[in-house]
């Protein structure tokens, strides 16, 4: 496990991608938490929950229904479970977001791929105070029924179910990558077909995804 200085609260990063070509987006998500312990799932690391106070899952090329290929995915459903019964906030993206909803009950299905900035309906949350409309969508499946408890935050016109969040428990959920800036271009071309649309990142805010949940984490804790 890859210990960075933990701060106050303790935040564990717990990376899924199993390419390590396409880490990158794990790398670009740990760098929002430069305080918390990343965890890499992949390999066999696993979450303390007695010393954690939130915990985020990135994003994988790994698909939730492959658990004959990856069996960590059945544990990480697990996880999200105890996650949840425990009242630890938590934040998925991409993947995360998709495994969080079928350790639920939720369904996932295969879309077709998605790889371009879209317009998003967010609705009135706190983890999308002061996040634009514009995200980066990047993936082939999604969220087609949410889990247990989980209602609909945000939605898009390709994509329905683009993010949730659960009734009582503090756990949220976003089929986009808030991770993801222009920075990224080259290789989101290279890896993924990434096209160009009517949308700018130049209007995309959606980091503040991570620096609001950060302060949810931080109000829970305190």
């Amino acid at each position: 496990m890859g210990t960075a200085d933990i701060g106050d609260p303790d935040l564990f990063v717990v990376r899924n991608e199993v390419d390590t070509e396409f880490a990158y987006h794990c790398d670009e998500l740990a760098a929002r938490f430069p305080d918390a312990t990343e965890v890499d799932y992949t390999a066999g690391d696993r979450v303390p929950l007695d010393g954690a106070d939130g915990v985020v899952l990135t994003g994988s090329t790994a698909a939730v229904h492959e658990t004959d290929s990856y069996p960590w995915i059945a544990e990480q459903e697990t996880l999200v479970r105890a996650l949840v019964d425990r009242a630890i906030p938590t934040l998925g993206v991409c993947f995360g977001h998709q495994v969080a909803n079928v350790a639920l009950g939720g369904t996932v299905e295969n879309v077709g791929s998605t790889a371009t900035l879209v317009e998003a309906s967010l609705a009135d949350d706190p983890l999308f105070e002061g996040v634009g409309p514009v995200v980066v969508a990047l993936h082939g499946d999604a969220v087609t029924k949410p889990g247990r408890d989980m209602a609909v935050i945000a939605s898009a016109a390709h994509d329905r179910v683009f993010g949730t969040r659960h009734r009582t428990a503090p756990l949220w959920t976003v089929q986009f990558h808030p991770e993801i800036t222009a920075t990224r271009r080259e290789d989101l071309v290279d890896d993924f077909g990434w096209q160009a649309g009517q949308c700018s990142f130049a209007d995309v805010t959606a980091e503040r995804v991570f620096e609001n949940f950060e302060r949810l984490v931080s109000e829970t804790v305190g």
